[in-house]
């Protein structure tokens, strides 16, 4: 991590990862694989890739009353409310079908319907993720879909971690598998003996998963191609450096090449919030994977004032934008290209990961510029609905026939005219 004037700065860093061609060639193997011999190749993998022999792959009421009893009480009630927290913030984003009549008897509207089916992918590896399934599966529960499955890869002992299996149930999920990778993303798609299919698959993971889900999609659909993890923070002189500092590698920990990147207008600000990521480092327990993201993606840019501070921030387009300034506020409505927007001192980004209510699947890699976070709408599909009158035909039915003859298409014209022969 490095200070520089943004007047001098080339580029902004961004971490665009499109695979390499091995990758995309072993992804490509893989789903013909599943698709091909469906629990049988899935196994396979899962005995490759995870280390794990599963006689089956759905995981069953013994392991789920096994993870409660390896939870905390304190940590079930903080998941519990939590998961309430998000539901009341999506139930908001809830819209109804709609219909509008015309004085000629015209009626035009929306018929808003939920998916029948979604597949929560929750990634392993490093750590586990219980937020994520809360952030997946209440959006799609709140939307109405009446069939979510979840897979998750098992650990080394056969088993998916208790946090997310009680956060899954927490949620009312009823179909979970231990299954992982590119594997479980052609499974989701293609259905296996075991695994019915679904109609869209959501979820973050390696980029292996991330090829998959672009490989399967139009198949099925898919919420985005997640990247690594960002932050941007825009601040001035009044923000405290050790805050800023910890706040940057809350993101970095993610992944080696997790964005972090400070823009501030105070110079003495930067100084400082640079040696205190170098001493916050040593003191955390992922901190050779923040070093590397630092190292490679952190990056700390001096405006010259908040316009240019501001103008910076809409070119990053961040997954997660803090605002912490004098009147942070004001800067809001300024603000076009971000995933999630953090206001003032108190509002740190893990507020937004893990409690407030609001969506953390956000658009990565400067996609908050025509993209937007996980929510309700994303496991709805909508109709139109057009009821036309006899009187609105005669009005308009000659204007119709007029446009299909502009586009050379005489049967549309006829269609329309056949009503009145």
């Amino acid at each position: 991590m490095k200070i520089q004037r943004i007047s001098d700065a080339l580029s902004i860093k961004r971490t665009v990862d499109g695979g390499t061609n091995e990758q995309l060639l072993a992804v490509k193997a893989i789903v013909e694989n599943v698709k091909l011999d469906g629990d049988a190749a899935v196994k396979r993998y899962t005995e490759r890739f995870d280390g794990v022999v599963l006689d089956s792959l759905l995981v069953t009421l013994d392991e789920i009353d096994e993870a409660y009893a390896d939870m905390e009480d304190e940590m079930l009630a903080i998941i519990q409310e939590a998961a309430s927290n998000i539901r009341s913030y999506h139930e908001q984003q809830l819209r109804p079908s709609w219909m509008t009549t015309a004085e000629n008897g015209t009626i035009l509207g929306q018929k808003v319907t939920p998916l029948d089916s979604v597949g929560v992918y929750v990634p392993g590896g490093t750590a586990a993720y219980p937020s994520s399934v809360l952030m997946n599966v209440i959006p799609a529960q709140v939307a109405g879909v009446e069939r979510i499955v979840m897979v998750s890869p098992p650990g080394k002992n056969g088993k998916v971690p208790a946090a997310v299996l009680v956060a899954a149930d927490m949620a009312g999920v009823k179909e979970i598998y231990k299954v992982g990778g590119a594997q479980a993303i052609a499974a989701l798609a293609y259905g296996t003996e075991t695994i019915k299919p679904v109609d869209k698959i959501t979820g973050p993971g390696n980029i292996y998963v991330a090829l998959a889900k672009r490989e399967v999609y139009g198949d099925v659909d898919i919420d985005m191609i997640a990247g690594p993890s960002e932050i941007a923070i825009l601040a001035d002189s009044t923000a405290r450096a050790n805050e800023v500092a910890a706040d940057l590698l809350s993101q970095a920990e993610h992944d080696e090449r997790a964005c972090s990147v400070l823009v501030t207008t105070c110079e003495e600000l930067a100084q400082k919030v640079l040696v205190e990521v170098e001493r916050q480092l040593v003191e955390l327990p992922r901190r050779d994977i923040a070093a590397k993201a630092i190292e490679n993606f952190g990056a700390i840019y001096i405006a010259a004032d908040l316009n240019e501070a501001v103008e910076t921030i809409n070119q990053i387009a961040p997954e997660h934008l803090e605002i912490i300034t004098e009147n942070p506020m004001e800067l809001l409505g300024r603000i076009r290209h971000a995933g999630a927007i953090f206001i003032g001192r108190y509002s740190s980004e893990p507020v937004g990961d893990y409690f407030a209510g609001t969506n953390h699947v956000l658009p990565t890699n400067g996609t908050a510029r025509f993209s937007s976070p996980l929510s309700v709408e994303d496991f709805q599909k909508k109709s139109s609905v057009i009821v036309y009158s006899e009187t609105a035909l005669k009005e308009n039915g000659q204007k119709i026939a007029a446009f299909a003859r502009l586009e050379g298409l005489e049967a549309h014209a006829r269609a329309i005219e056949a009503r009145f022969k």
